[in-house]
């Protein structure tokens, strides 16, 4: 019953909401993510059948032929029907894609986008200035394939897209937690799906050397725990990222994070010496030496080596959380600062970015940074990525740095995706002019690896990346969270063909936890929660890179589906609790059903916990689970039937709810703001 009840809520929803974008007409569904800048649904729809031919005219282009085959390939799966995959070059096929230039061999940072798209009962056409923007253009194509009675169709649309940033990111960290190629490349689908760009591939941490140098081979010897990519492996990445439209941007960090470099290469070190790899997280205060000269001829040597494997024009090199103390005392160091007259660690730093400029300079590159390289020393023509946040962000555009925004995207803080996805680059209230605006080249999404490992690194970027990455491409005024929320359910499921396992990887994680296939309890049960945020696990649980990742908080999604359909329906509901409207009903039933069913898990739970380890933290999760689920049902009840609760029921019905917010398990529950809506609104 709860599931139906969730199923007919969610259609109710879709069925009464169409975006601002978009002209609907009742063949028309408006699912796609991220929006786009101009759409029109007309009359009518093409079906799709086993006779679809794909022309290519205009320039030619591999990279091109490749995606179109990839396209059809996906379009069998989504259809069941095999489809030629012969591309033609006859200007009558049922799609023609018109590519007007064959792009350049490395995508440039200033690339056409753009696309249009036309459909109609007879015919697709796809124009686009290079191929990047007919990718681009094909993923629409695909997020458009409906089902209509005993086949699929395509609704006839007029599509004029354009992405509104020209750096539209996702970071992971493979430094603290090494990820597998097959790991980075679904990813990298999954980043194409969604007309994301930009593949920020932070390779080195005090916990990890990650790409191997053949100049200096102890890097990975040494500072990986053999667990590094090949050159091999990331020339194959940067191609295999590069056919689908995205830019890769490897990230090497110094000074500081760099503790792994120090064990390989104990010259460079600033006067101590770490031992081994670092296991523990958090800052290090072990830093490369930047008044030493073989320092930079070191870092010469190993940059001109890495524009051999990466040939985008921008390389990261960190720069941040360097506190460097040995440079406040080593006598050395200090007579260096005194003589170029540097009076403190933030102008030797200064001083340190500025030579590694001038090595990338001359290697044809520029340079990107965290916060902490802004420096009115350095030169203008460097990027910072600001993890401090859009004041930050302001200010280097106002002193005239390009600059990119990361600080509200952190998704290992775990927010949902309904606040990530009002985060603005450019907030409408903005005071910078519009010269300054088109310093802020776009947004990042950084995934830190402190808390994830293979199996759980899916379902902690998707699908909220997707919400984010609308931010990225759409209008600012796309801004309809319950709208995002509908398409990003649809997304989700799309995503999941593509390889990523953020569906899947909950059940396998159960499974394990339970020792059982049998988890149906167990899935209700997960149902109620999700994990707490990075600090507060940090503040809480003692990780280190060793820690094994495991517990019922690795299992549980972020900002799982229930979450927001649980705030909606009891927002529904609350407009008239005594209606008997259909919206009022289904919002009622949704919830009711909700509660009854993970009140019921609970028993059935608690004896997997009787007899598994690892799943006893969430003890008193489980017992408040209990008498949450009792609450809402009780509140549902006397609103539904306007009936005043017992004397103090509501006081000590919200003591319980204010009590099950304080930290247990490493887990929230994901419903508390609406069951204290429902709480409140009883008489």
């Amino acid at each position: 019953m709860r599931k139906n009840a969730l199923l007919a809520f969610a259609i109710a929803l879709s069925a009464v909401r169409v975006s601002g974008q978009s002209t609907a007409t009742d063949a028309f569904h408006n699912n796609l993510m991220p929006e786009p800048s101009s759409l029109t649904a007309n009359t009518g729809s093409l079906s799709i059948t086993n006779g679809l031919t794909v022309s290519a005219t205009g320039a030619s282009s591999p990279l091109l032929d490749h995606a179109i085959v990839r396209m059809i390939s996906r379009l069998e799966d989504r259809t069941g029907l095999q489809l030629s995959k012969q591309i033609q070059t006859a200007p009558t096929a049922t799609l023609v894609i018109d590519v007007r230039s064959a792009g350049p061999a490395v995508q440039s940072f200033e690339e056409d986008e753009s696309y249009s798209l036309t459909s109609t009962a007879n015919s697709i056409k796809i124009e686009a200035a290079t191929p990047v923007g007919a990718l681009h253009a094909m993923e629409t194509l695909l997020q458009l394939v409906q089902a209509s009675g005993s086949s699929y169709v395509i609704p006839s649309v007029t599509i004029q897209d354009s992405p509104r940033f020209r750096w539209r990111g996702l970071m992971i960290d493979c430094g603290r937690h090494f990820e597998p190629i097959e790991v980075l490349k679904r990813n990298i689908d999954a980043m194409a799906a969604v007309k994301l760009n930009v593949f920020h591939w932070h390779l080195t941490e005090d916990q990890g050397f990650r790409i191997e140098s053949k100049r200096f081979p102890k890097l990975t010897e040494k500072g990986s725990d053999g667990l590094f990519y090949t050159q091999e492996q990331a020339r194959d990445l940067v191609a295999y990222a590069r056919e689908r439209g995205i830019r890769v941007v490897p990230e090497f960090e110094m000074p500081g994070h760099s503790v792994a470099w120090l064990v390989a290469y104990p010259e460079l070190n600033s006067g101590s010496q770490p031992t081994g790899i670092r296991r523990e997280f958090g800052v290090s205060d072990y830093v490369l030496d930047p008044t030493h000269p073989e320092t930079y001829k070191f870092i010469d040597s190993f940059l001109t080596e890495m524009t051999t494997i990466f040939p985008d024009e921008y390389i990261h090199i960190g720069g941040d959380e360097a506190p460097a103390p040995d440079w406040k005392k080593n006598p050395r160091i200090l007579a260096f600062m005194k003589a170029h007259d540097l009076h403190d660690n933030d102008a030797l730093q200064a001083y340190f970015n500025t030579q590694v400029l001038g090595i990338l300079t001359k290697l044809h590159r520029r340079m990107a940074g965290w916060d902490e390289i802004f420096n009115p020393a350095l030169p203008k023509d460097v990027v910072i990525q600001s993890w401090r946040g859009v004041a930050s962000l302001a200010k280097g555009a106002q002193q005239g740095y390009e600059g990119i925004l990361s600080a509200p995207y952190y998704i290992d803080g775990m927010q949902p995706a309904g606040k990530l996805y009002l985060a603005d680059p450019v907030p409408a209230d903005t005071t910078l002019t519009p010269e300054q605006q088109k310093l802020i080249l776009g947004g990042e999404v950084p995934m830190w690896a402190e808390h994830l490992d293979q199996r759980t690194i899916d379902s902690r970027i998707w699908p909220r990346t997707a919400a984010i990455a609308e931010r990225f491409w759409s209008p600012q005024n796309v801004r309809d969270v319950d709208d995002m929320y509908r398409r990003l359910d649809v997304v989700s499921v799309e995503l999941e063909t593509l390889g990523l396992r953020h569906l899947t990887s909950e059940d396998a994680e159960l499974r394990a936890l339970a020792g059982s296939e049998n988890i149906a309890a167990m899935r209700d049960f997960a149902s109620a929660f999700e994990p707490v945020s990075f600090g507060e696990r940090s503040s809480t649980q003692h990780t280190t890179q060793l820690t094994p990742l495991t517990s019922f908080v690795d299992a549980v999604r972020p900002d799982p589906p229930i979450r927001h359909q649980i705030e909606v329906a009891a927002k529904t509901f609350l407009t008239a609790p005594t209606a008997q409207d259909p919206a009022t009903n289904d919002a009622h039933q949704l919830l009711l059903h909700f509660f009854e069913t993970v009140g019921a898990s609970v028993p059935r739970v608690q004896l997997v916990m009787d007899r598994q380890p690892r799943f006893q933290p969430i003890h008193t999760r489980a017992e408040q689970l209990t008498e949450l689920s009792v609450i809402g049902i009780d509140a549902l009840k006397y609103l539904n039937t306007s009936t005043t609760p017992p004397a103090q029921w509501k006081e000590h019905s919200l003591a319980q709810i204010e009590a099950a917010k304080k930290p247990s398990g490493l887990v929230n529950f994901t419903f508390l703001p609406a069951l204290t809506q429902l709480v409140n609104a009883t008489r």
